[in-house]
């Protein structure tokens, strides 16, 4: 399942908030660096802002060594800059947010290692096996691997999380196509039967899975293939329909990560200690305490170095810490981008018989009559406003115009050819007269084709100083072509409540503003298929589900014709444009120079200082103030 996240808008890569985990793969847990998240916000636009005002690409190192002997144990201290709290579902298989995804990564442990390109390797918790003949995955754990409790990690357990993702009475968002591709997966779900056929218990540390058909991404972190286990021992007894706020979840989580949770401040802070048994061996440090931060207050908390680790800092503040004395700031491309959806239907559930057999499934159906529905319109939009001046204005050449929904770090399928849609609003205005959107009662604004008055609600995150202003920029910006639109009810809205109503489909939000985190598998099925609960815009066609088919099929184990499905499909949708993808950007992580050593390289050892969460080593008692 592809580890897709959703991001507030916000001020850092999560100092805006968040990334709502939409398919929930790909992060490993004892790897310090690159998890797939991230998010910011911006500063002010002045309205004449053009392309021509460029900032210079900032570079970053991924890796810092400083020198000094390590102190014995020694408390890490994160502050992880938010304006959103955790909702504390500490569950791969329940969460939905990325506050929640940051705060498991130190402890719930996940199964798979990747290599510089992402792809599966033997450096993880378990092997993993693809037969390509037989469409069977084969998943073996590896020796000594326990939960916190001291049990051990078992293949039932890997067995398990399918078990609750796929049950009649599961509560999250994690179902989708990789799971009913799974064989006798739809019975279990439906209830006609009480196990999964094609799930099979080989032993206590082998699991085989067989699918109606693979494909080459099930290679890939995230790519199609579940990467967590679930505590049977511990869950189990616990109804699926009551797991997500069961204290087993909510205030003693277990998982077979390198610290394990000690206490828990719900949205506040997490208390972690070492965990001795950890198969990768005991961690150095003692402890490790996260609090969240305030994106307000981020830059004062390391001027006063109050934490040895910021994740998740703004990057639209960077100009006010690049330089602070006692801190190293490594960057990294980060695995997401910004971007604004069209409303363009509704989910729709599951359709079932008489006797509760499914016989439609739950799917994304697009309505050709919403107010967005006209592609036209939509490309008018993105034409309208100048996302290179956001980018060099707002973030200082930390974030840069994106150009389509595959991001550049998955250089052998992203389409560097495609134009996108640069600043240009007379091309703007030219595409809207074409159409017939006119100003026909002289207001200045314009009205739909059929002559009625058009009134566009935008829905966009709080959070971090440039959240409303750049939302200002973008509504002038389409008002110069002649839109109205408005902010929905004149606010920002929080992240929660904001994804929450974007999930429900909210008739009253026409467009909003949010960002993705792509995991470490290029295929957009988990965010633009049919079947994806995580599809916001509800956009569906024949000829995406096409291209979808294709690039999971068989023949995708064709590399160069799997990039050309991929290169086609760009083309394709930013055509279509169900969304404006915004930017593309860098995910900026300060370390204090009492760390001994971290590591963001994307693929790194897990076992080398700096990389592996059970490595890292403080030099000092205290931290550094230069």
């Amino acid at each position: 399942m592809s580890n897709k996240k959703r991001y507030s808008m916000l001020a850092s890569t999560a100092a805006v908030a968040f990334i709502l985990a939409a398919c929930g793969n790909g992060d490993t847990d004892d790897n310090t660096g690159n998890s797939g998240n991230g998010s910011d916000t911006s500063e002010n636009t002045d309205e004449n802002a053009s392309p021509g005002d460029e900032a210079e690409p900032v570079t970053f190192d991924q890796r810092v060594e400083n020198e000094g002997e390590p102190i014995d144990g020694g408390t890490l201290s994160i502050g992880y800059v938010s304006d959103s709290p955790f909702t504390g579902i500490f569950s791969w298989e329940l969460y939905t947010g990325n506050p929640d995804a940051i705060v498991m990564d130190y402890t719930m442990g996940s199964l798979f290692g990747y290599d510089e390109n992402y792809q599966i390797d033997d450096s993880g918790a378990a092997s993993f096996d693809l037969d390509q003949e037989a469409n069977k995955v084969t998943i073996t754990l590896k020796d000594d691997i326990k939960w916190h409790d001291g049990e051990p990690v078992t293949a039932g357990d890997i067995a398990f999380a399918y078990e609750i993702i796929g049950h009649p009475e599961y509560t999250g968002i994690r179902y989708s196509g990789d799971f009913a591709n799974i064989v006798g997966m739809e019975e279990y779900q439906d209830g006609a039967s009480d196990t999964i056929e094609g799930i099979t218990i080989v032993d206590d540390k082998t699991v085989e899975i067989e699918y109606q058909t693979v494909g080459v991404q099930m290679l890939q972190a995230g790519g199609g293939v579940w990467s967590y286990a679930a505590p049977r021992h511990y869950l189990e007894d616990i109804p699926v329909s009551e797991l997500e706020s069961a204290p087993e979840i909510r205030e003693n989580p277990i998982g077979f990560g390198p610290f394990k949770v000690d206490n828990i401040v719900p949205g506040e802070s997490v208390s972690y200690t070492a965990f001795e048994d950890y198969y990768r061996g005991a961690p150095i440090l003692d402890r490790i305490e996260l609090e969240t931060v305030p994106t307000a207050t981020a830059v004062a908390a390391m001027e006063n170095a109050q934490y040895d680790l910021f994740v998740s800092m703004p990057t639209d503040q960077y100009e006010n810490y690049e330089n602070i004395p006692g801190y190293t700031n490594l960057g990294i491309d980060d695995t997401a981008y910004t971007y604004i959806g069209f409303k363009l239907g509704e989910w729709q559930e599951a359709e079932t018989d008489e006797d509760g057999n499914i016989v439609e499934p739950a799917q994304n159906f697009f309505d050709p009559e919403s107010k967005m529905a006209d592609k036209n319109l939509r490309q008018a939009m993105a034409y309208a406003i100048d996302n290179d001046a956001v980018g060099a204005k707002y973030y200082q050449g930390l974030r840069r115009r994106a150009n389509s929904p595959i991001i550049p770090n998955f250089a052998d399928y992203y389409n560097e050819d495609i134009e996108g849609y640069p600043f240009d609003p007379e091309r703007a205005k030219e595409i809207l007269d074409e159409a017939g959107y006119e100003d026909t009662d002289g207001d200045g604004m314009r009205e739909t084709p059929d002559g009625e008055e058009l009134v566009i609600n935008f829905a966009s995150m709080s959070g971090g100083e440039t959240a409303e202003p750049i939302v200002e920029y973008y509504m002038q910006s389409w008002e110069r072509v002649g839109l109205d639109v408005q902010l929905l009810e004149g606010r920002l809205h929080e992240f929660n409540s904001f994804y929450d109503r974007v999930e429900a489909d909210d008739p009253e939000i026409d467009i909003y503003q949010g960002a993705w985190g792509t995991g470490f598998d290029p295929t957009p099925e988990g965010l633009y298929g049919r079947f994806a609960p995580y599809n916001y815009t509800r956009w569906a066609t024949e000829e995406n589900d096409e291209f979808m088919e294709a690039m999971t099929s068989a023949e995708g184990f064709d590399l160069e014709w799997r990039q050309e499905q991929f290169k086609d499909w760009q083309e394709y949708f930013m055509d279509e444009l169900p969304v404006i993808p915004t930017l593309f950007r860098k995910a900026v992580t300060p370390v204090n120079n009492r760390v001994g050593a971290y590591d963001i390289t994307v693929g790194e050892n897990p076992d080398t200082a700096g990389v592996g969460l059970h490595t890292l080593y403080l030099i000092s008692e205290e931290r550094a103030t230069e």
